[in-house]
Parts: C-alpha cells; sequence; structure tokens
C-alpha cells in the first residue's frame, strides 16, 4: 500500500485517474479516504486525484501529537510536494474542509481553489464553540467512547448498512486523536483563515443554519460559492453524490477552469 514518509510520519494515499487539474480529497474527523469514494470513482475517468489518510486515521501513522488543523495543514503541503501534486483543486468533508481553508490560507500558491464540502464550524458562534468545548471534556473523560458513538449515531443518515459503516470506521480511530483534534479545531481561527484564502471557493451545505451561514461568511470571502443538497445530512457526499458530484462539477468548469482557458 503506498505510503509518504517523513521523519517519523508514514500517511497512506491513494491515486487514481490522470488529467488537470488534480483534485485532493480530504476526509473528515475520524473517518479515512474511502468517505470520498463515489467523488474519486467519478473524477478519476478525467483528472489525477489523491485521497489521504490523516494523520491518526485509517492506515497513516497515529503520532501523539499534531492534530491541530495549522499542522493537518502542514501535512497536506508536505504530501503535495512529496507526490508532486501541483496546483490541486483541495476538496475537504467536515474537518477535511477546515483543514484545506487553513492549506489556503498558509499557502496562499499551493491550492487551484478548494471545494469545502459541509465544513465544521468556520466562524464559530459562541453557543457552537460551547457545544464543541464541551464535547471534548467528554471524549477526555470515562464515558469518552460512550460520547463519541452517541455524537456519531446522531448523524441522519438515511441507509442503514452506510449508517453502520460510518459510525464502525469513525469510532475505530483512536479515542485520544478524537479528543485531540475536536479540542484543537475549538482554538483554530477559522475566520482569520476563511478572509486569507484567495482562491476560488464553493461552500457545500447540507442544510441551513448554524455557524456556517452565508450571511455569516460572506462577509469574511464576498467571493463565496454555496450550494445546498436536499433530503441528506452531513455524509451527502455518501448519501446523494447524485447531487453533490455535479455541483463539484460544475464549480470545477465554470469558476476554476474556463476562466483560465
Amino acid at each position: 500500500m503506498p505510503h509518504a514518509s517523513r521523519n517519523d510520519l508514514s500517511l497512506f494515499y491513494v491515486q487514481e485517474g490522470s488529467g488537470e487539474p488534480s483534485l485532493l480529497f480530504v476526509h473528515g474527523w475520524c473517518c479515512d479516504h474511502t468517505f470520498f469514494q463515489p467523488q474519486l470513482d467519478h473524477f478519476a475517468s478525467t483528472h489525477a486525484v489523491t485521497a489521504l489518510d490523516l494523520r491518526g486515521c485509517g492506515d497513516s501513522d497515529r503520532p501523539e501529537e499534531g492534530y491541530d488543523i495549522p499542522t493537518l495543514a502542514d501535512d497536506l503541503a508536505w504530501l503535495c510536494g512529496e507526490l508532486g501534486i501541483s496546483k490541486p483543486i483541495v476538496v475537504g468533508h467536515s474537518l477535511g474542509a477546515m483543514i484545506a481553508i487553513e492549506l489556503g490560507a498558509r499557502y496562499p500558491e499551493l491550492p487551484l481553489a478548494i471545494i469545502a464540502d459541509d465544513p465544521g464550524p468556520i466562524h464559530p458562534l459562541p453557543e457552537t464553540r460551547a457545544i464543541y468545548e464541551g464535547f471534548a471534556d467528554e471524549l477526555a473523560g470515562p464515558g469518552g467512547e460512550a460520547a463519541r458513538r452517541a455524537w456519531v449515531e446522531a448523524e441522519e443518515v438515511g441507509d442503514a448498512a452506510l449508517k453502520r459503516r460510518i459510525v464502525e470506521t469513525m469510532c475505530s480511530a483512536p479515542l485520544d486523536v478524537a479528543e485531540a483534534v475536536i479540542r484543537a479545531s475549538t482554538l483554530w481561527n477559522g475566520s482569520a483563515a476563511l478572509a486569507a484564502c484567495k482562491v476560488p471557493l464553493l461552500l457545500l451545505r447540507s442544510g441551513t443554519g448554524g455557524s456556517n451561514e452565508p450571511a455569516r461568511l460572506l462577509p469574511l470571502k464576498p467571493d463565496l460559492h454555496v450550494g445546498v443538497t436536499v433530503g441528506a445530512g452531513h455524509f451527502h457526499q455518501l448519501e446523494v453524490p447524485e447531487q453533490v458530484t455535479p455541483m463539484m462539477e460544475r464549480f470545477i468548469e465554470v469558476v476554476v477552469t474556463r476562466p483560465h482557458g
């Protein structure tokens, strides 16, 4: 299985297809590279696609530290250099979308564009931040495993088999990693990262309300593009790829590719 290694960290990745622009897929909290499988399969017919397991997840190494969003973004930048990935469209789901936005802020010359697929809180409301801080405390406590499972099982997924796969995958990641990532995400300055992100950015949402309402984010990035799916929850890229994938494709064709010839 392909791994890229540096120092004491080895990251698992998969690559398929050919063609520009290339796409780099970044999964969410406690997930793995298969959580973008419908999009990998689709875009591999026309683009070079890469998906990785973030540190602490899947078949990648599980170091004791490095689970803050800036460090996870640094991992992506290093992986792109190691694999020779130039100007990718970075597609991130949930936590992965937050990492993609941080990547755009920290390495403005690296991504061609970003697709933030139902991201975690970018510009959190005070009550949202409090929920995540409380969840991190629960994960660190004696009932941490039960708290994680309850959080994951609360996500609405219409297909029972798909939901079982999501729950079991997410509950198999090390609990200390799960807690470290949630705690670090409450410290992330997402509003500053979004404001510093100058490349085209598509926000895909699975619903309305909350911290990522366009009205809260547009003042930070006035050229933000927004799409909303219908009839699916947070894992809509797996539930309704027939909605999610065409919106990604249209954004790439019209906003990213066409203006550059």
